[in-house]
Protein backbone atom coordinates (compact mmCIF):
# COMPACT_ATOMS: atom_id res chain seq x y z
CA UNK A 1 0.00 0.00 0.00
CA UNK A 2 1.62 3.65 -1.15
CA UNK A 3 0.47 6.43 0.41
CA UNK A 4 0.31 10.22 -1.88
CA UNK A 5 0.18 13.72 -0.68
CA UNK A 6 -3.17 15.37 -2.01
CA UNK A 7 -0.79 18.40 -3.35
CA UNK A 8 0.94 15.72 -5.61
CA UNK A 9 4.66 17.06 -4.91
CA UNK A 10 5.66 14.86 -1.91
CA UNK A 11 7.37 11.50 -1.93
CA UNK A 12 5.59 8.44 -2.21
CA UNK A 13 5.52 6.56 1.28
CA UNK A 14 4.56 3.35 3.13
CA UNK A 15 2.03 3.29 5.48
CA UNK A 16 4.34 3.29 8.72
CA UNK A 17 6.44 6.14 6.98
CA UNK A 18 2.69 8.02 5.92
CA UNK A 19 2.22 7.31 9.85
CA UNK A 20 5.13 8.60 11.59
CA UNK A 21 5.37 11.65 9.21
CA UNK A 22 1.80 13.16 9.41
CA UNK A 23 1.95 16.45 7.50
CA UNK A 24 3.86 15.69 3.77
CA UNK A 25 6.72 17.67 2.87
CA UNK A 26 4.67 19.36 0.43
CA UNK A 27 2.38 20.66 2.63
CA UNK A 28 -0.21 18.37 1.85
CA UNK A 29 -2.39 15.29 3.89
CA UNK A 30 -1.38 11.86 2.93
CA UNK A 31 -4.05 9.33 1.30
CA UNK A 32 -3.83 5.85 -0.16
CA UNK A 33 -3.25 5.69 -3.78
CA UNK A 34 -5.78 3.02 -3.91
CA UNK A 35 -8.74 2.16 -1.47
CA UNK A 36 -9.36 -1.11 -0.93
CA UNK A 37 -12.92 -2.50 -1.10
CA UNK A 38 -14.67 -4.83 0.54
CA UNK A 39 -17.82 -6.68 -1.00
CA UNK A 40 -21.19 -7.36 0.92
CA UNK A 41 -20.14 -10.89 2.12
CA UNK A 42 -17.24 -9.52 4.07
CA UNK A 43 -19.46 -7.03 5.39
CA UNK A 44 -22.04 -9.46 7.01
CA UNK A 45 -19.46 -11.25 8.11
CA UNK A 46 -18.97 -8.64 10.33
CA UNK A 47 -22.76 -9.17 11.98
CA UNK A 48 -22.00 -10.05 15.76
CA UNK A 49 -18.21 -9.72 15.73
CA UNK A 50 -16.27 -8.08 18.32
CA UNK A 51 -14.92 -4.48 17.44
CA UNK A 52 -11.76 -5.74 17.25
CA UNK A 53 -12.08 -8.48 14.89
CA UNK A 54 -14.14 -5.41 12.82
CA UNK A 55 -10.87 -3.14 13.26
CA UNK A 56 -9.11 -5.58 11.79
CA UNK A 57 -10.75 -6.13 8.99
CA UNK A 58 -11.40 -2.53 8.01
CA UNK A 59 -7.56 -1.37 8.79
CA UNK A 60 -5.65 -4.49 7.69
CA UNK A 61 -5.79 -3.78 4.03
CA UNK A 62 -4.25 -0.04 4.25
CA UNK A 63 -1.39 -1.26 6.51
CA UNK A 64 0.79 -3.20 4.14
CA UNK A 65 3.91 -4.72 5.97
CA UNK A 66 4.17 -2.88 8.40
CA UNK A 67 2.87 -5.19 11.09
CA UNK A 68 2.18 -9.04 10.69
CA UNK A 69 -1.32 -10.03 11.23
CA UNK A 70 -0.56 -10.89 14.36
CA UNK A 71 1.38 -8.14 15.44
CA UNK A 72 -1.95 -5.77 14.63
CA UNK A 73 -4.43 -7.65 16.29
CA UNK A 74 -2.33 -7.46 19.31
CA UNK A 75 -2.09 -3.70 18.87
CA UNK A 76 -6.03 -3.29 18.62
CA UNK A 77 -6.47 -5.23 21.28
CA UNK A 78 -3.75 -2.91 23.69
CA UNK A 79 -5.77 0.01 22.26
CA UNK A 80 -8.91 -0.91 23.04
CA UNK A 81 -8.14 -2.75 27.02
CA UNK A 82 -8.99 0.13 28.50
CA UNK A 83 -12.21 1.52 27.18
CA UNK A 84 -15.07 1.72 29.69
CA UNK A 85 -17.46 -0.39 27.52
CA UNK A 86 -17.36 -3.68 26.35
CA UNK A 87 -19.00 -3.15 22.52
CA UNK A 88 -16.66 0.14 23.02
CA UNK A 89 -19.48 2.05 20.17
CA UNK A 90 -22.80 1.50 21.40
CA UNK A 91 -25.96 2.44 19.89
CA UNK A 92 -28.75 3.82 21.74
CA UNK A 93 -31.77 4.75 20.36
CA UNK A 94 -33.29 8.19 20.05
CA UNK A 95 -36.73 8.10 18.18
CA UNK A 96 -37.88 6.10 15.29
CA UNK A 97 -34.87 5.95 12.87
CA UNK A 98 -32.66 7.99 14.78
CA UNK A 99 -30.43 6.38 17.05
CA UNK A 100 -26.47 7.73 19.08
CA UNK A 101 -23.56 6.24 18.39
CA UNK A 102 -21.76 6.83 21.80
CA UNK A 103 -17.86 7.20 21.02
CA UNK A 104 -17.38 8.94 24.28
CA UNK A 105 -16.48 5.13 26.54
CA UNK A 106 -12.52 5.61 26.24
CA UNK A 107 -10.09 7.07 28.76
CA UNK A 108 -10.54 10.57 27.53
CA UNK A 109 -14.63 10.33 27.17
CA UNK A 110 -14.34 11.79 23.88
CA UNK A 111 -14.23 9.93 20.47
CA UNK A 112 -10.45 11.21 19.81
CA UNK A 113 -9.42 8.11 21.80
CA UNK A 114 -10.62 5.62 19.09
CA UNK A 115 -7.89 7.17 16.61
CA UNK A 116 -5.35 8.30 19.28
CA UNK A 117 -5.34 4.89 21.37
CA UNK A 118 -4.72 2.92 18.00
CA UNK A 119 -1.79 5.54 16.68
CA UNK A 120 -0.15 5.14 20.01
CA UNK A 121 0.06 1.89 20.05
CA UNK A 122 1.25 1.82 16.18
CA UNK A 123 4.01 4.60 17.00
CA UNK A 124 5.07 2.44 19.92
CA UNK A 125 5.05 -1.23 17.61
CA UNK A 126 7.19 0.65 15.26
CA UNK A 127 9.42 2.72 17.29
CA UNK A 128 10.61 -0.31 19.40
CA UNK A 129 11.73 -1.92 16.15
CA UNK A 130 13.44 0.67 15.04
CA UNK A 131 14.83 2.19 18.02
CA UNK A 132 14.17 5.79 16.62
CA UNK A 133 13.03 9.22 18.68
CA UNK A 134 10.11 11.00 17.68
CA UNK A 135 8.86 14.35 19.18
CA UNK A 136 4.55 14.45 18.95
CA UNK A 137 3.53 18.17 18.17
CA UNK A 138 -0.04 18.50 18.00
CA UNK A 139 -2.56 21.19 18.08
CA UNK A 140 -5.92 20.65 19.64
CA UNK A 141 -9.28 22.35 20.31
CA UNK A 142 -10.21 20.57 23.39
CA UNK A 143 -9.80 17.04 23.12
CA UNK A 144 -7.17 15.90 20.70
CA UNK A 145 -4.44 16.91 22.77
CA UNK A 146 -5.72 15.15 25.63
CA UNK A 147 -6.20 11.46 23.70
CA UNK A 148 -2.75 12.07 22.33
CA UNK A 149 -1.58 12.88 25.72
CA UNK A 150 -3.49 9.59 27.26
CA UNK A 151 -1.70 7.67 24.14
CA UNK A 152 1.52 8.53 24.76
CA UNK A 153 2.38 9.54 28.25
CA UNK A 154 5.46 7.96 30.11
CA UNK A 155 6.63 6.32 26.36
CA UNK A 156 10.35 6.46 26.49
CA UNK A 157 11.09 6.87 22.39
CA UNK A 158 8.17 9.82 22.72
CA UNK A 159 8.35 13.25 23.65
CA UNK A 160 4.55 15.35 23.16
CA UNK A 161 3.61 19.01 23.09
CA UNK A 162 0.40 19.87 22.77
CA UNK A 163 -0.39 23.48 21.71
CA UNK A 164 -3.99 24.60 23.39
CA UNK A 165 -5.52 27.90 22.70
CA UNK A 166 -5.42 29.64 26.23
CA UNK A 167 -8.75 30.25 27.76
CA UNK A 168 -10.91 28.47 25.08
CA UNK A 169 -10.90 24.89 26.30
CA UNK A 170 -13.23 23.54 28.87
CA UNK A 171 -11.90 23.17 32.62
CA UNK A 172 -12.18 18.89 31.98
CA UNK A 173 -10.63 19.17 28.72
CA UNK A 174 -7.43 21.57 29.94
CA UNK A 175 -7.00 19.71 33.20
CA UNK A 176 -7.00 16.53 31.12
CA UNK A 177 -3.88 17.96 29.71
CA UNK A 178 -2.37 19.97 32.36
CA UNK A 179 -2.87 17.29 35.14
CA UNK A 180 -0.26 14.09 33.71
CA UNK A 181 2.68 14.40 35.79
CA UNK A 182 5.14 11.79 33.53
CA UNK A 183 7.99 14.23 31.86
CA UNK A 184 7.78 13.88 28.31
CA UNK A 185 3.98 15.21 27.96
CA UNK A 186 4.47 19.16 27.40
CA UNK A 187 1.14 20.78 27.41
CA UNK A 188 1.00 24.76 26.01
CA UNK A 189 -1.14 27.14 26.69
CA UNK A 190 -0.94 29.32 23.46
CA UNK A 191 -2.49 33.04 22.93
CA UNK A 192 -5.15 33.26 20.42
CA UNK A 193 -7.66 29.95 18.71
CA UNK A 194 -7.38 26.95 17.68
CA UNK A 195 -6.61 28.01 13.95
CA UNK A 196 -3.13 30.36 15.60
CA UNK A 197 -2.61 26.24 17.17
CA UNK A 198 -2.74 24.65 13.89
CA UNK A 199 -1.21 26.79 11.55
CA UNK A 200 1.89 26.60 14.57
CA UNK A 201 2.31 22.83 13.89
CA UNK A 202 1.85 23.43 10.11
CA UNK A 203 4.77 26.19 10.62
CA UNK A 204 6.94 23.45 12.35
CA UNK A 205 6.44 20.56 9.56
CA UNK A 206 6.97 22.91 6.60
CA UNK A 207 10.32 23.74 7.98
CA UNK A 208 12.53 21.55 7.51
CA UNK A 209 15.63 21.80 9.53
CA UNK A 210 13.49 22.01 12.36
CA UNK A 211 11.70 18.89 11.31
CA UNK A 212 14.55 16.85 10.32
CA UNK A 213 16.15 18.67 13.87
CA UNK A 214 13.74 17.30 16.06
CA UNK A 215 12.10 13.98 14.30
CA UNK A 216 8.51 15.99 14.49
CA UNK A 217 5.89 13.70 14.03
CA UNK A 218 2.28 14.85 13.97
CA UNK A 219 -1.13 13.40 15.59
CA UNK A 220 -3.51 15.66 15.20
CA UNK A 221 -6.47 14.18 12.03
CA UNK A 222 -4.06 15.17 9.55
CA UNK A 223 -2.41 11.94 10.21
CA UNK A 224 -3.89 9.59 7.98
CA UNK A 225 -3.88 6.98 10.52
CA UNK A 226 -5.98 8.79 12.89
CA UNK A 227 -8.61 9.07 10.24
CA UNK A 228 -8.31 5.47 9.13
CA UNK A 229 -9.04 4.04 12.92
CA UNK A 230 -12.11 6.48 12.98
CA UNK A 231 -13.35 4.13 9.47
CA UNK A 232 -13.96 1.30 11.87
CA UNK A 233 -17.24 2.67 13.87
CA UNK A 234 -18.82 3.70 10.73
CA UNK A 235 -18.79 -0.24 9.70
CA UNK A 236 -19.65 -1.52 13.16
CA UNK A 237 -22.75 0.65 13.54
CA UNK A 238 -23.50 0.74 10.29
CA UNK A 239 -23.56 -3.21 10.36
CA UNK A 240 -25.69 -3.28 14.17
CA UNK A 241 -28.40 -1.85 11.72
CA UNK A 242 -28.88 -3.96 8.70
CA UNK A 243 -25.90 -3.25 6.05
CA UNK A 244 -24.46 -3.97 3.94
CA UNK A 245 -28.69 -4.99 3.18
CA UNK A 246 -29.91 -1.71 3.82
CA UNK A 247 -28.40 1.99 3.34
CA UNK A 248 -27.47 3.88 6.86
CA UNK A 249 -27.17 7.52 7.07
CA UNK A 250 -24.65 9.23 9.21
CA UNK A 251 -24.55 12.82 11.22
CA UNK A 252 -21.13 14.06 12.53
CA UNK A 253 -20.68 17.17 14.29
CA UNK A 254 -17.37 18.35 13.05
CA UNK A 255 -14.56 21.31 13.01
CA UNK A 256 -11.40 19.77 11.70
CA UNK A 257 -13.45 17.95 8.93
CA UNK A 258 -11.75 14.31 10.24
CA UNK A 259 -14.64 12.23 11.67
CA UNK A 260 -16.78 12.96 8.41
CA UNK A 261 -13.64 11.94 6.35
CA UNK A 262 -13.77 8.73 7.30
CA UNK A 263 -17.20 8.17 6.69
CA UNK A 264 -16.59 8.76 3.45
CA UNK A 265 -13.60 6.43 3.30
CA UNK A 266 -16.14 4.05 4.69
CA UNK A 267 -18.22 4.51 1.72
CA UNK A 268 -15.49 4.10 -0.84
CA UNK A 269 -14.59 1.02 1.19
CA UNK A 270 -18.22 0.16 -0.06
CA UNK A 271 -20.67 0.37 3.24
CA UNK A 272 -23.71 1.43 1.98
CA UNK A 273 -24.00 4.79 3.85
CA UNK A 274 -27.04 6.77 2.47
CA UNK A 275 -26.21 10.91 3.52
CA UNK A 276 -23.11 12.25 5.07
CA UNK A 277 -24.86 15.19 7.17
CA UNK A 278 -21.84 17.77 8.68
CA UNK A 279 -22.72 19.40 11.20
CA UNK A 280 -21.80 22.75 12.09
CA UNK A 281 -22.11 24.72 15.63
CA UNK A 282 -21.87 29.19 14.71
CA UNK A 283 -18.35 28.41 13.31
CA UNK A 284 -20.04 27.32 9.96
CA UNK A 285 -17.39 27.33 7.89
CA UNK A 286 -18.13 24.34 6.53
CA UNK A 287 -21.67 25.04 5.91
CA UNK A 288 -21.46 27.85 4.16
CA UNK A 289 -18.93 26.51 1.41
CA UNK A 290 -21.61 23.88 0.89
CA UNK A 291 -24.08 26.60 0.69
CA UNK A 292 -22.01 28.54 -1.58
CA UNK A 293 -19.01 26.72 -2.91
CA UNK A 294 -17.01 29.66 -1.70
CA UNK A 295 -14.54 28.76 1.47
CA UNK A 296 -14.09 31.72 3.56
CA UNK A 297 -12.64 32.32 6.65
CA UNK A 298 -14.86 34.60 9.07
CA UNK A 299 -13.16 34.57 12.83
CA UNK A 300 -13.83 32.05 15.16
CA UNK A 301 -16.60 32.59 17.51
CA UNK A 302 -16.26 31.08 21.40
CA UNK A 303 -19.24 28.89 21.75
CA UNK A 304 -20.36 26.12 24.31
CA UNK A 305 -19.12 23.40 21.82
CA UNK A 306 -15.61 24.63 21.98
CA UNK A 307 -14.22 21.84 19.60
CA UNK A 308 -15.96 22.56 16.99
CA UNK A 309 -14.17 26.43 17.10
CA UNK A 310 -12.47 26.03 13.74
CA UNK A 311 -12.50 28.09 10.39
CA UNK A 312 -9.61 26.16 8.92
CA UNK A 313 -10.79 22.47 8.22
CA UNK A 314 -7.40 20.50 8.11
CA UNK A 315 -8.88 17.50 6.61
CA UNK A 316 -11.26 19.42 3.92
CA UNK A 317 -8.25 19.00 1.94
CA UNK A 318 -8.50 15.48 1.69
CA UNK A 319 -12.32 16.00 0.44
CA UNK A 320 -11.62 18.38 -1.83
CA UNK A 321 -8.83 16.23 -3.76
CA UNK A 322 -11.53 13.63 -4.08
CA UNK A 323 -13.58 16.75 -5.73
CA UNK A 324 -10.95 17.54 -8.10
CA UNK A 325 -10.93 14.49 -9.34
CA UNK A 326 -7.34 13.53 -7.02
CA UNK A 327 -5.95 16.53 -8.74
CA UNK A 328 -3.04 17.59 -6.31
CA UNK A 329 -1.93 20.62 -8.14
CA UNK A 330 -5.94 22.22 -8.16
CA UNK A 331 -5.64 21.24 -4.31
CA UNK A 332 -2.46 22.61 -4.15
CA UNK A 333 -3.56 26.42 -5.69
CA UNK A 334 -6.61 26.43 -3.97
CA UNK A 335 -4.34 25.85 -0.44
CA UNK A 336 -2.13 28.51 -1.57
CA UNK A 337 -5.01 31.09 -2.00
CA UNK A 338 -6.72 30.01 1.47
CA UNK A 339 -2.81 31.01 2.88
CA UNK A 340 -2.59 34.34 1.65
CA UNK A 341 -5.98 35.54 0.98
CA UNK A 342 -8.36 33.55 3.71
CA UNK A 343 -10.60 32.23 1.40
CA UNK A 344 -10.79 30.39 -1.99
CA UNK A 345 -13.62 29.48 -4.27
CA UNK A 346 -14.25 26.01 -5.17
CA UNK A 347 -14.73 25.52 -9.05
CA UNK A 348 -17.79 24.42 -10.15
CA UNK A 349 -17.28 20.39 -10.80
CA UNK A 350 -15.62 20.18 -7.25
CA UNK A 351 -18.54 22.04 -6.00
CA UNK A 352 -20.92 19.84 -7.51
CA UNK A 353 -19.06 16.53 -6.32
CA UNK A 354 -18.78 17.91 -2.77
CA UNK A 355 -22.89 18.66 -2.66
CA UNK A 356 -23.13 14.90 -4.41
CA UNK A 357 -21.13 13.83 -1.29
CA UNK A 358 -22.51 15.35 1.78
CA UNK A 359 -25.43 17.38 3.44
CA UNK A 360 -24.79 19.85 5.89
CA UNK A 361 -26.46 22.00 8.42
CA UNK A 362 -25.77 24.93 11.30
CA UNK A 363 -26.76 24.74 14.58
CA UNK A 364 -27.11 28.29 16.78
CA UNK A 365 -25.75 28.76 20.36
CA UNK A 366 -29.63 28.79 21.70
CA UNK A 367 -30.63 26.02 19.86
CA UNK A 368 -27.90 23.58 20.78
CA UNK A 369 -28.75 24.75 24.36
CA UNK A 370 -32.39 24.04 23.58
CA UNK A 371 -31.45 20.68 22.01
CA UNK A 372 -29.66 19.61 25.64
CA UNK A 373 -33.19 20.44 27.12
CA UNK A 374 -35.29 18.32 24.14
CA UNK A 375 -33.03 15.62 24.41
CA UNK A 376 -32.61 14.93 28.37
CA UNK A 377 -36.25 15.60 28.45
CA UNK A 378 -37.83 13.15 25.46
CA UNK A 379 -35.24 10.69 24.80
CA UNK A 380 -33.89 10.18 27.96
CA UNK A 381 -29.79 11.26 27.17
CA UNK A 382 -27.94 13.35 28.14
CA UNK A 383 -25.79 14.97 25.30
CA UNK A 384 -22.86 16.91 25.29
CA UNK A 385 -22.81 20.33 23.35
CA UNK A 386 -21.13 18.83 20.21
CA UNK A 387 -23.35 16.03 20.15
CA UNK A 388 -26.85 17.80 20.55
CA UNK A 389 -25.45 20.01 17.56
CA UNK A 390 -25.26 16.52 15.66
CA UNK A 391 -28.85 15.82 17.04
CA UNK A 392 -30.30 18.52 15.94
CA UNK A 393 -29.20 18.79 12.74
CA UNK A 394 -29.65 15.31 12.28
CA UNK A 395 -33.11 15.38 12.81
CA UNK A 396 -33.60 17.99 10.07
CA UNK A 397 -32.43 15.20 7.74
CA UNK A 398 -34.46 12.16 8.91
CA UNK A 399 -36.14 10.10 6.83
CA UNK A 400 -36.86 6.55 5.72
CA UNK A 401 -32.55 5.56 6.03
CA UNK A 402 -31.71 5.11 9.28
CA UNK A 403 -29.85 8.02 10.90
CA UNK A 404 -26.48 7.62 12.97
CA UNK A 405 -25.48 10.81 14.84
CA UNK A 406 -21.86 10.40 16.21
CA UNK A 407 -22.44 11.35 20.09
CA UNK A 408 -18.13 13.16 20.00
CA UNK A 409 -18.15 13.52 23.60
CA UNK A 410 -19.11 12.72 27.07
CA UNK A 411 -21.07 15.67 28.22
CA UNK A 412 -18.81 16.02 32.23
CA UNK A 413 -16.28 17.11 29.90
CA UNK A 414 -18.87 20.40 29.41
CA UNK A 415 -20.85 20.39 32.85
CA UNK A 416 -21.51 24.48 32.83
CA UNK A 417 -23.20 24.10 28.91
CA UNK A 418 -24.97 21.25 30.18
CA UNK A 419 -25.97 22.02 33.56
CA UNK A 420 -27.40 25.32 32.49
CA UNK A 421 -29.51 23.53 29.92
CA UNK A 422 -31.07 20.72 31.48
CA UNK A 423 -30.55 21.44 34.88
CA UNK A 424 -28.26 18.33 35.68
CA UNK A 425 -24.49 18.70 36.95
CA UNK A 426 -22.84 15.09 34.61
CA UNK A 427 -20.40 13.48 36.88
CA UNK A 428 -16.98 12.30 35.50
CA UNK A 429 -16.25 8.82 35.68
CA UNK A 430 -15.05 7.27 39.08
CA UNK A 431 -11.48 6.88 37.20
CA UNK A 432 -11.48 10.97 36.82
CA UNK A 433 -13.22 11.35 40.18
CA UNK A 434 -10.25 13.43 41.54
CA UNK A 435 -9.38 15.50 38.10
CA UNK A 436 -9.90 18.94 39.92
CA UNK A 437 -7.37 18.23 43.18
CA UNK A 438 -4.22 17.05 40.73
CA UNK A 439 -1.93 19.88 40.57
CA UNK A 440 -1.52 21.63 36.89
CA UNK A 441 1.75 21.62 34.97
CA UNK A 442 1.51 24.14 31.83
CA UNK A 443 3.90 26.65 30.03
CA UNK A 444 2.03 29.62 29.06
CA UNK A 445 3.45 31.22 25.58
CA UNK A 446 2.72 33.70 23.05
CA UNK A 447 1.53 33.20 19.25
CA UNK A 448 5.32 33.30 18.44
CA UNK A 449 6.60 30.19 16.35
CA UNK A 450 10.17 30.51 17.58
CA UNK A 451 9.41 31.02 21.01
CA UNK A 452 7.53 28.05 20.46
CA UNK A 453 10.47 25.85 18.30
CA UNK A 454 13.05 27.17 21.22
CA UNK A 455 11.31 25.92 23.98
CA UNK A 456 10.74 22.19 22.06
CA UNK A 457 14.21 21.95 21.58
CA UNK A 458 14.90 23.22 25.28
CA UNK A 459 12.93 20.46 26.63
CA UNK A 460 13.87 17.34 24.23
CA UNK A 461 17.23 18.13 24.89
CA UNK A 462 17.37 18.83 28.79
Amino acid sequence: MRYISTRGKAPVLTFEQAMLTGLARDGGLYLPETIPTLDHDAIRAMRGASYEDVAFTVMRPFIGDTFTDAEFREIIAKAYEGFGHDVRAPLVQLGSNHYLLELFHGPTLAFKDFAMQMIGQMFQAALKRSGERVTIVGATSGDTGSAAIEAFRGLDAVDVFILFPQGRVSDVQRRQMTTPSEDNVHALAIEGDFDTCQAAVKDMFNDFDFRDGVRLAGVNSINWARVLAQVVYYFTSAVSLGAPDREVSFTVPTGNFGDIFAGYIAKKMGLPIGELVIATNQNDILHRTLETGSYTTDGVKPSISPSMDIQVSSNFERALFYAYGQDGAAVSEQMDELKASGEFKVSQGAYEALKETYASGRVSEEETSAMITRANATMGELLCPHSAVGVKVAMDHLGSTPMVTLATAHPAKFPAAVEAASGHHPELPDRMSDLFEREERMTELPNDIEKIKALIRERINA
